[in-house]
């Protein structure tokens, strides 16, 4: 059977020996297209261009609670990152710590993109600070955005101004009508428009001096370590092709091994080279990046809380409403 399947991030290493045919789906010929995950996210929710895509998991939840039932889930997670330690204020704005985002003029690319509702979600629940306490600006267009294609509408009180097109969040940051960004996509696709370098900037800063640090501690207080994607399949395919689902998730878990070797082979090396430590060595012998529900459960059940939380979605949408049944135990 062929299946066209599209992922969003070429740089991911954990997708490299699938994307090049060192490993195979049984059963399945695999037909792969990398995309820009802005652009693609877009492209499946508003036409379904593939049969298979890498999908913005908070979209995909929104998506299914309005009752779009296109797509069946696999517990696939392309991407994940501790998002909030990328937020960047203005050097001048006066903002130290993140309680002082209240009251501050906020750039987000898109509100519903996961990424966003993340550091929404960790500003409330770590910092209290909650979104109608921010006064949002966002970048993406209806026409060319996931909240375009999902019917999205600012949740009860969260003020959400649309940029202007002859504007973007790099330059409204650099103009000082922005004092800080949320999140930040520097890419060319069909969707963002931002050209700046900010992280560059000498005018721009991250929130959090050291990221590095926040990240540990954040991820050592929760052991969360926040998921941004996961895989969707078209369920016209998921119901006549059942076999498929599990055969593409244990040909992702395969190719994640290869890339999970690789990684050990990288630790060894620096630990004969005398670069690291044996205590740095055990914590990188820890596997953190696992598929499937189980190794997952906490991270996933949080996402869905907070989009709840946050008014995106009108319940907290079920793991199982959101997967494929025969995915639930894996």
């Amino acid at each position: 059977m062929k299946i066209e399947l599209s992922i969003g991030m070429p740089s991911n290493p954990r997708t490299w020996a699938l994307l090049n045919g060192q490993v195979a789906p049984q059963g399945i010929d695999l037909v792969p297209s990398i995309i820009h995950p802005s652009e693609l996210f877009w492209r499946q929710l508003r036409f379904g261009d593939f049969d298979v895509s890498e999908m913005s998991f908070s979209s995909f939840i929104i998506s299914l609670s309005k009752g779009d039932d296109r797509w069946v889930g696999l517990p696939i997670f392309t991407t994940r990152r501790f998002f909030h330690t990328g937020m960047m204020v203005r050097g001048d704005s006066g903002i130290e710590f993140p309680a002082d985002l209240k009251g501050r003029r906020v750039g987000v690319p898109e509100y519903q993109q996961t990424a966003a509702l993340w550091n929404r979600g960790i500003l409330q629940h770590e910092f209290g600070v909650s979104p109608p306490e921010m006064e949002f600006w966002m970048e993406r267009v209806p026409d060319h955005s996931h909240g375009g294609a999902t019917g999205f509408t600012p949740p009860p009180g969260v003020t959400i101004h649309q940029i202007p097109p002859e504007k973007s969040i790099g330059s409204m940051m650099l103009s000082g009508e922005l004092d800080a960004a949320l999140h930040y996509v520097l890419d060319n696709n069909l969707v963002d428009r931002s050209t700046v370098d900010l992280a560059s900037h000498p005018d721009i800063r991250p929130l959090f001096p050291d990221p590095i640090a926040e990240g540990a501690r954040y991820y050592a207080k929760t052991g969360i370590y926040p998921i941004n994607h996961c895989m969707a399949m078209k369920r016209s395919i998921a119901d006549k092709h059942p076999w498929a689902i599990l055969n593409l998730l244990k040909a992702f878990d395969a190719s994640n091994d290869i890339a999970e070797k690789q990684r050990m082979e990288h630790v060894d090396y620096h630990l004969r080279t005398g670069l690291l430590s044996q205590k740095s060595a055990a914590a990188l012998r820890t596997p953190i990046v696992r598929h499937g529900i189980k190794a997952n459960r906490t991270i996933l059940e949080a996402a869905a809380q907070y989009s709840h939380e946050q008014g995106l979605t009108d319940r907290r949408v079920a793991l199982n409403e959101v997967f494929a049944p025969s995915t639930l135990d894996q």
